[in-house]
C-alpha cells in the first residue's frame, strides 16, 4: 500500500512539472525587480526559461535563454563577449526603463537604453523564446514594444526569428557561431541572407564565403535536404519596402525543440525527434551530401589533396609559434593558418578552453603518448602511402646501397660545411656590426636594444607565404610586402630579390644605418632576417604608402592640401638635417625622391631606403666615387658626371622634390612642347617671366598663401643650382622656409633643362655603374 502511494506521488509530481511552471514561477520581470543568479524566468507554458548559466567548466556566467529541458544549450545569450565572474550577475529594469545586467557591485551591461524616460515597463519571456521589453499603459495593456531579443540573434535561429535586414531600423539579423562548444564568445562563422539580392543563405568564414544554401524555392533551399526532406523544416521568404528576411517553421510532429544552430566549426545543425542532427558540414569526410553548397577552398601550391592532419596525444620537441590572443582564433582557424604555411607540420589550441593557436614548423619532432597531462596536437600526415615503391627501390638497390650511402654522406658533409661556414660568416659580420647582447624570445625573433632578428618562418607566416595579395610594391631592393606579426603589429617587409642589382653590401648598409638612426622623419627599421639565400628587412608599416603614390595621382592628391604639403616639406628637411648634422653618423642619402618618402597614417613624412646611403667622417666635406648610384632627374650634376658626393648632393635632390610637391608634377616629364623642358627648366622659365605661381598644383586652388608658395619655389630653385657651392645647406633651407624676414638671393640658372632619353648605346658607353632600378624614366642631364 505504501509503495503504491509513493508511486502515485511521484507520478503527480511529474505531471505537475510536465504541465507547466508552478505558481512561484513567472515569465515577467517588472520595473524595479531583480533577477539574480540562481533564479529564472519561465515562459507561460514552461517551454523556455531565462537565467544565468555557466557553460562547461567555466567559472564565468552568462545571461541566456534555452529550452526548459535538461542539458540544453543556450539559444540566445545577452553578454556573450562580456562574461561575468562568479555569481554576481543581476538582471533588472531601472527607474528610467533601462534593461541592464548589474555585476561586481557597480558595473553594468546595458541591453537597452531608453531615449526618454519610461515609468511603466516590464520584460516578458514568450513561449516562442523571445524576450520582449514593453512599455505599458496604466491599465496594463501594451503601449509599445521597446526591445526584443529576436532582433539580436547569437548562434541559434528559433522558429519565427528572422535572418535578413530591416531597412527602417538598420538591423541586420545574422547568426554568429560560438568560439568553441563551451565558449559563447563570437566565433569565426556567420550565417545570413545573401546581400547580393539572391534568395539564398550564406555562411561566411572570417568574411569569405564558405557555403551557400542554393536558391530558395517553395519552402526549401537547394542544398538543405536534411532539414527539408527528413525533418520538415519549412522556410519562408519575405521581402517588402521595410524588410527582407528568411524565417522557418517546423511540423509539430517532427520535434518539440526546433532550432537551427551554427556550430563553432561552421556546421549547420538542427533538432530532430530526440537529438541534434547535422545538415551542412563542409569538413565532413563521410557524407558527401552534407558538403553540397560548400565553396571549394583554394589549395596552397605546396599542399596536395592527400595531406591531412590527424589528432594525436603527445608533446612537441620545442615551443611553437603562438598567435596573439587578439586574433581570436578558433581551432579551425588554426588549421587554416597551418595549412597555408608550407613549413607547418602541426597545430593545436594554445589555451585549455580550446581557443588560441600554436603551430610548429619543419624541424620539430612529435612524441606520441596517451598520458592525461599531454596535449591534443594535430599532426600532418599524407594519405598517399608509397611503401611499395620504397620496397622495390630497397630490394633492387640492395647491392648499391652501402656505396651510395657512403658517397651521399661525404657529399652532404662537405656541402653542409660550406653552407654553414658561408651563412655563419654572413651572420657574424652583420651581428658584429649591429652589436652583441641578443636575447631569444618565443615569438620567432631575437632582439637587442636596436634590432630584432626574425626567423624566416615568422616572416612567411606574417605575409601569408609572401602572397601576391600582401604585396605593396617593388623597388631596386626587391618586392615589399605588408605583414602582420604574431603580436598583431603591422609591418612592411622588404625581400631582397635575386635579380636585384643590390646584394649583401646594400643589405648590410641599410640594416646597420637605419638601426643607428633615430628620428621622427626617418622610417624605423624593426629587424631583419637572413636564412640561406633569403635576406629580408622588416620596417614599421606606413598605411599611406609613399609620397609619389598620392602626389602624382589625380584622384588621391586632394588629401594633400597646402598645409599638409608644407608640413611634408618641413619634415623631409628636418630628416635631412639630422642625417647631415645631428646623427651619430654623417650620412648622405644619395637616392632622395618621392617614392622614398613614406607617409604614416597622419601623412607625416618618413625618409626611407638607405641601401645606397654613404657614411662620411664628421670632418669630411666631399669624396669621389666610381660607383654612381641613384635615380636620374634627382642626381646633382657633379655627382652624376664626376662621382663627387657631398651633403649638397642631397640638397639638389631635395630641391627637385620640393618643386614636385608644390606643382604635383614629376620632374622627368615634358612641360614645354618645343624645348622639351623638364620640371626644373619649366619652373625656371616661369620664375624668370614672373609667372611662378602658375607652377602651383591646380588642385590647391587660390586658397593657399601666395607668398609662402612662391618662397618655396624660390628655395627649390636655389637648391637645384648648377654649382654645389651656390646651393644652401639643409639648415639654411629650413631657416629660409621658416623665416620670411631672411632675404633670399636670386637663383641662378639651374643645372638641367632638357629631358631627353638616352639610347642603349649611350648607356653602355657610360663608365659609371648605375644601380638604381627604381625609376622608369632615364634622363640625359645637359648643363647650360
Amino acid at each position: 500500500m505504501e509503495r503504491d502511494l509513493m508511486l502515485l506521488c511521484i507520478l503527480c509530481c511529474c505531471c505537475i512539472i510536465f504541465i507547466g511552471p508552478s505558481d512561484s514561477q513567472t515569465d515577467t520581470l517588472a520595473q524595479g525587480q531583480q533577477l539574480k543568479d540562481g533564479t529564472q524566468l519561465f515562459s507561460a507554458s514552461g517551454i523556455f526559461r531565462l537565467g544565468f548559466f555557466k557553460p562547461g567548466n567555466s567559472n564565468t556566467s552568462y545571461l541566456g535563454i534555452w529550452y526548459n529541458s535538461n542539458n540544453e544549450k543556450a539559444a540566445w545569450i545577452a553578454n556573450r563577449n562580456n562574461p561575468i565572474l562568479e555569481n554576481s550577475g543581476v538582471l533588472t529594469i531601472d527607474q528610467y526603463g533601462n534593461l541592464k545586467i548589474l555585476y561586481n557591485i557597480g558595473d553594468s551591461i546595458e541591453l537597452y537604453s531608453v531615449h526618454q524616460e519610461a515609468v511603466n515597463t516590464s520584460a516578458t519571456l514568450l513561449d516562442n523564446g523571445n524576450f520582449v521589453l514593453r512599455e505599458l499603459n496604466p491599465d496594463g495593456s501594451i503601449k509599445q514594444e521597446l526591445w526584443q531579443s529576436f532582433d539580436y540573434p547569437t548562434g541559434t535561429l528559433l522558429p519565427k526569428m528572422k535572418l535578413g535586414f530591416d531597412r527602417k531600423t538598420g538591423l541586420n539579423w545574422t547568426l554568429t557561431s560560438w568560439r568553441t562548444d563551451n565558449l559563447p564568445a563570437i566565433g569565426s562563422f556567420t550565417l545570413g541572407l545573401d546581400p547580393t539580392g539572391l534568395k539564398q543563405m550564406v555562411i561566411w568564414w572570417r568574411g569569405s564565403i564558405y557555403w551557400t544554401s542554393g536558391p530558395w524555392n517553395n519552402g526549401c533551399f537547394s542544398f538543405m535536404y536534411e532539414f527539408c526532406n527528413y525533418y520538415k523544416y519549412n522556410f519562408s521568404y519575405i521581402s517588402n519596402e521595410n524588410e527582407t528576411y528568411f524565417s522557418y517553421s517546423v511540423y509539430k510532429g517532427t520535434t518539440i525543440f526546433p532550432r537551427l544552430m551554427l556550430s563553432a566549426g561552421g556546421e549547420l545543425r538542427g533538432f530532430g525527434m530526440d537529438s541534434m542532427f547535422t545538415g551542412v558540414s563542409c569538413t565532413s569526410s563521410t557524407n558527401s551530401s552534407l558538403k553540397d553548397g560548400c565553396v571549394q577552398q583554394k589549395l596552397p601550391d605546396c599542399r596536395s589533396p592527400g595531406e591531412k592532419f590527424v589528432l594525436k596525444m603527445g608533446l612537441m620537441s620545442r615551443d611553437g609559434i603562438k598567435f596573439h590572443e587578439n586574433e581570436n582564433l578558433t581551432l579551425i582557424d588554426c588549421w587554416d593558418e597551418c595549412f597555408k604555411l608550407c613549413s607547418c607540420i602541426a597545430y593545436a589550441s594554445a589555451n585549455d578552453d580550446g581557443t588560441g593557436c600554436e603551430i610548429w614548423t619543419k624541424g620539430t619532432t612529435f612524441t606520441q603518448n596517451n598520458l592525461g597531462i599531454l596535449r591534443e596536437i594535430h599532426i600532418l600526415e599524407s594519405k598517399v602511402r608509397l611503401w611499395w615503391i620504397w620496397l622495390t627501390i630497397l630490394v633492387g638497390g640492395t647491392a648499391l646501397f652501402p656505396l651510395l650511402c657512403s658517397c651521399c654522406y661525404v657529399l652532404w658533409k662537405k656541402s653542409k660545411a660550406r653552407g654553414s661556414r658561408s651563412q655563419r660568416m654572413t651572420y657574424n659580420i652583420l651581428l658584429h656590426e649591429l652589436g652583441e647582447g641578443r636575447k631569444h624570445q618565443k615569438d620567432g625573433k631575437t632582439s637587442n636594444n636596436e634590432l630584432q632578428m626574425f626567423s624566416f618562418e615568422t616572416i612567411a607566416l606574417a605575409t601569408n607565404c609572401f602572397s601576391a595579395a600582401n604585396k605593396l610594391g617593388e623597388g631596386g631592393f626587391g618586392p615589399v610586402y605588408k605583414g602582420k606579426l604574431l603580436d598583431g603589429q603591422e609591418v612592411a617587409i622588404k625581400r631582397l630579390s635575386r635579380s636585384s642589382g643590390q646584394g649583401l653590401v646594400e643589405f648590410k648598409n641599410e640594416a646597420i644605418l637605419v638601426a643607428k638612426l633615430q628620428h621622427n622623419n626617418l622610417v624605423r627599421l624593426l629587424g631583419f632576417c637572413i636564412q640561406g639565400e633569403e635576406k629580408i628587412l622588416i620596417y614599421e608599416y606606413m598605411p599611406n604608402k609613399s609620397l609619389d603614390f598620392i602626389l602624382f595621382d589625380d584622384q588621391r592628391k586632394n588629401v594633400l592640401n597646402w598645409k599638409k604639403r608644407y608640413s611634408v616639406i618641413e619634415g623631409i628637411a628636418q630628416g635631412l638635417i639630422y642625417l647631415h648634422k645631428y646623427s651619430r653618423l654623417k650620412v648622405i642619402h644619395r637616392d632622395l625622391k618621392a617614392s622614398n618618402i613614406l607617409l604614416d597614417k597622419d601623412l607625416n613624412p618618413k625618409v626611407s631606403d638607405f641601401g645606397m646611403a654613404r657614411i662620411f667622417g664628421l670632418n669630411e666635406i666631399e669624396e669621389n666615387t666610381n660607383r654612381v648610384v641613384g635615380t636620374y632627374g634627382y642626381m646633382s650634376p657633379e655627382y652624376a658626371m664626376k662621382g663627387i658626393v657631398s651633403i649638397k648632393t642631397d640638397v639638389f635632390s631635395f630641391g627637385v622634390l620640393l618643386l614636385e610637391i608644390v606643382s604635383g608634377r614629376k620632374n622627368n616629364s615634358n612641360y614645354h612642347f618645343e624645348d622639351q623642358l623638364n620640371l626644373i627648366g619649366y619652373a625656371w622659365q616661369l620664375w624668370n617671366e614672373d609667372r611662378g605661381f602658375e607652377l602651383v598644383d591646380p588642385v590647391l586652388g587660390e586658397a593657399c598663401p601666395i607668398t609662402e608658395v612662391l618662397r618655396c619655389i624660390h628655395v627649390g630653385l636655389l637648391c637645384v643650382q648648377d654649382h654645389a657651392a651656390d646651393r644652401p645647406t639643409m639648415p639654411d633651407v629650413v631657416s629660409m622656409l621658416s623665416n620670411e624676414s631672411i632675404p633670399l638671393p636670386p637663383p641662378k640658372q639651374p643645372a638641367y633643362f632638357l629631358n631627353t632619353v638616352r639610347t642603349e648605346r649611350e648607356m653602355a658607353e657610360n663608365k659609371s655603374e648605375i644601380c638604381s632600378t627604381n625609376d622608369v624614366t632615364i634622363s640625359v642631364m645637359e648643363a647650360r
